[in-house]
């Protein structure tokens, strides 16, 4: 009698161990799917969040603030990693060490490009920075610019234009005329840190760029630079107030906090080379 119980409760545990198994069990096309629903890149969330903030103008029609806290709640946090990067150490500033070579020489080292994607929308990119290299005073017409320093710390100084204009011409040889602007932000930005954002017309549109120790700088930049639109970067030297004075108005602020901007050729010290985007692909 104990033995055909035993058969019986034998063959009950088969049976509910097979079922317990067919339950368990995920066909293949959901397993691959479900192995493939991991959380998309930071990189592509930005890509797709720019896609759906950025027109061919610019911002949307109907600008709110918060796709744009979206995006810069999204940079807030970026990392090198997050974009296939390594953070360069000051003390092995790209392989040379801190004095395996001399100032004048380390100056000479290159800023770095890197593309990640640019359509007639917006452009993702990346500078990587060597020590004391510079990014000479430049403009963003018409458009909004989001940065964030990924790694190390860079020196900004940022200017927007006051309006209405005041131009004046300038005694200086090759600088015909002179523009006042209002100095926006001058100060260091360090790793870890939030997102800066320039607008078309404030937040410091026009700004240089100084590595204070490697760096690297994620931009979304939108609209993209176009010259046959209009949007062409023009780079500026700036003289101080009482440079050219003379009596000019100051509506609000102190002397200081102002300075002339002559247009310049592009500077022949700028020196910029194209790299490789090796972070996470997006998918457009």
């Amino acid at each position: 009698m104990f033995s055909e119980i035993q058969k019986v409760t034998d063959k009950a545990m088969v049976f509910l161990q097979k079922k317990a198994l067919s339950a368990l069990y995920i066909p293949k096309q959901k397993l691959h799917m479900a192995m493939n629903n991991t959380t998309a890149p930071k990189v592509q969330l930005l890509y797709d969040l720019c896609k759906t903030t950025f027109t061919p103008s610019g911002l949307s029609s109907s600008p709110s603030p918060q796709p744009i806290h979206k995006l810069c709640s999204l940079l807030d946090t970026f990392g090198p990693a997050d974009v296939g990067l390594k953070e360069e150490s000051p003390d092995d500033d790209r392989g040379h060490g801190f004095f395996g070579l001399n100032r004048v020489t380390r100056w000479a080292q290159p800023i770095t490009y890197l593309d990640i994607h640019e359509c007639d929308n917006f452009t993702m990119c990346i500078f990587c920075f060597p020590t004391s290299s510079v990014i000479p005073l430049h403009d963003h017409p018409g458009m909004t610019v989001f940065s964030k320093v990924l790694y190390g710390s860079m020196h900004v100084k940022a200017y927007d234009w006051v309006e209405p204009s005041c131009i004046k011409e300038s005694q200086e040889p090759g600088c015909p005329q002179v523009r006042l602007a209002r100095l926006a932000a001058d100060k260091v930005l360090t790793a870890p840190c939030g997102t800066s954002i320039l607008y078309p017309k404030t937040g410091g549109n026009l700004h240089c760029f100084t590595a204070v120790t490697p760096c690297a700088v994620l931009d979304v930049l939108a609209p993209p630079y176009r010259e046959d639109l209009g949007r062409k970067c023009t780079y500026y030297v700036d003289y101080p107030y009482s440079a050219f004075g003379n009596g000019a108005q100051i509506s609000n602020g102190k002397e200081e906090e102002y300075a002339w901007l002559a247009e310049i050729e592009t500077p022949d010290d700028l020196y910029m080379r194209s790299g490789v985007y090796v972070g996470p692909s997006i998918r457009v």
